[in-house]
């Protein structure tokens, strides 16, 4: 079901909060937008997400508040540039990132999994994982070795 979650960088400058459903399949809420972006939680193997280990969970603009550290955020932008990465420029920690696109319905917010901190082991052990193939621009498609990611 959709909760409110917390979460942060590692030396607490950035904090946020946001309404993520982390249940397995059926025993989820109905999703906040269409698509299956929003259906669970992602793991990819593009050159970004391989090198940071993102666990990420997309989240509608309107389900994520940034609680404080605006001004401690860096920020990287690659490719085309439509994703905001952000950064803690004290500790480093990839906490999230913030993009606007038409197909997933507008501004969203990609949660780092890893960064809520009153998540219990057993919801995040049994959170879906959705794999995505984005080393071949194959977004709709897990590649063909998951288990390092």
């Amino acid at each position: 079901m959709i909760r409110t979650w917390r979460g942060g960088c590692h030396c607490g400058a950035v904090r946020f909060e946001c309404d993520i459903d982390l249940a397995p399949e059926g025993e989820r809420s109905p999703q906040l937008r269409p698509g299956p972006w929003f259906a669970s939680t992602l793991r990819c193997n593009c050159s970004f997400c391989g090198k940071t280990r993102m666990w990420k969970n997309h989240t509608p603009a309107e389900a994520f508040r940034l609680i404080q550290g605006e001004e401690n955020l860096t920020h990287y932008r690659f490719g085309s540039g439509a994703i905001d990465h952000t950064f803690c420029r004290t500790c480093g920690v990839y906490a999230f990132v913030s993009a606007s696109m038409d197909l997933l319905g507008g501004d969203f917010y990609c949660i780092n999994v890893a960064c809520l901190e009153d998540v219990p082991p057993e919801v995040l052990d049994a959170a879906p994982i959705r794999y995505e193939d984005g080393a071949r621009d194959d977004w709709d498609h897990a590649p063909p070795v998951t288990g390092y990611l």
